[in-house]
C-alpha cells in the first residue's frame, strides 16, 4: 500500500518513513506544501499523511484541492497546534483524523491501520489467490488456513505478485516496485527473494503458486501449470 508523507521537517519524515516501511507499506515523501499537494492530487496513494504548518502551502490549502480531486482517500493530519480550533478546522477542510505531535510511532500506526480499514472500497485490504490469503492492512498470511510469517520484503514481494496474479513480472518490474530501485542485471536480489517465499508459501503443498518463466520472471498462478 501507498502512503504520502507530507512533512517539512525532515528527521520527522524520515522517523515516518522508517517505520511505515518496516510495516512493508510503500512511502513518498514531500517536504513542502506545493510539492505535496502535487503528489497528492496527481498521484495514487492508500492514505495521505499531511502536516498543517507547510512552507510554499499550508495543510488546510493542500487539503482544500486534495478532497474534491481524490474524496475517498483517508487523510491524517499532523499538528503541533494545540487549539481545538485547529483541529476543528482541519477535520471540517477534509481530514479522516488528527494526530497531535509529538506523538508516538505505535499511535500513528495504529491510526493509519484503522484509516485503512475503512478507507475507500477501491482499496482491496484482503488478496486471495487458490487457497493463498493475505490481509494487506493486518498484515497476515495463510496457505490453506496454515499462518506464514513473512520478513518485510517478502511481505511487499509477495503482495506484489498476487496483486498480479495470472500476469508475468519481470525482475525489472519487482525490483521498481518492491525495493524502489533501478534493475542491476547484476543482481540477483529478486531471485533470492522468491527463493525465500517459495520456501514457506509452496514447501510441502501439492500445487505450487509461484511460478518461473524462463526469459521474463515471475507469476503467482493457482493454474495447474504456467506455459514458461
Amino acid at each position: 500500500m501507498r502512503i504520502l508523507v507530507v512533512e517539512d521537517d525532515a528527521p520527522v519524515a524520515a522517523f515516518i518513513r522508517k517505520g511505515l516501511e518496516s510495516e512493508a507499506y510503500q512511502v513518498e515523501i514531500a517536504l513542502d506544501g506545493a510539492q505535496g499537494n502535487q503528489l497528492a492530487v496527481e498521484g495514487e496513494h492508500e492514505l495521505i499523511i499531511l502536516d498543517l504548518n507547510l512552507p510554499k502551502l499550508d495543510g488546510i490549502a493542500v487539503l482544500g484541492n486534495v478532497r474534491p480531486a481524490k474524496p475517498q482517500t483517508p487523510v491524517l493530519v499532523l499538528t503541533s497546534r494545540s487549539r481545538v480550533e485547529d483541529r476543528v478546522e482541519a477535520l471540517n477542510s477534509g481530514a479522516d483524523d488528527c494526530l497531535n505531535k509529538p506523538f508516538s510511532f505505535a499511535e500513528l500506526s495504529a491510526r493509519v491501520r484503522a484509516l485503512l480499514r475503512r478507507g475507500r472500497p477501491v482499496v482491496e485490504p484482503t488478496l486471495r489467490v487458490g487457497d493463498l490469503f493475505m490481509d494487506r492492512v493486518e498484515r497476515r498470511v495463510e496457505r490453506a488456513g496454515r499462518r506464514i510469517e513473512l520478513t518485510t520484503k517478502e511481505f511487499a514481494l509477495l503482495e506484489y505478485l498476487m496483486r498480479h496474479a495470472g500476469q508475468r513480472i519481470t525482475r525489472a518490474m519487482i525490483i521498481e516496485h518492491v525495493w524502489n530501485m533501478q534493475f542491476d542485471s547484476n543482481t540477483n536480489l529478486v531471485d533470492v527473494y522468491v527463493n525465500y517465499l517459495r520456501k514457506k508459501v509452496d514447501h510441502g503443498e501439492a500445487l505450487p503458486l509461484i511460478h518461473t518463466v524462463r526469459g521474463v520472471g515471475y507469476e503467482l498462478s493457482d493454474a495447474p501449470e504456467v506455459r514458461a
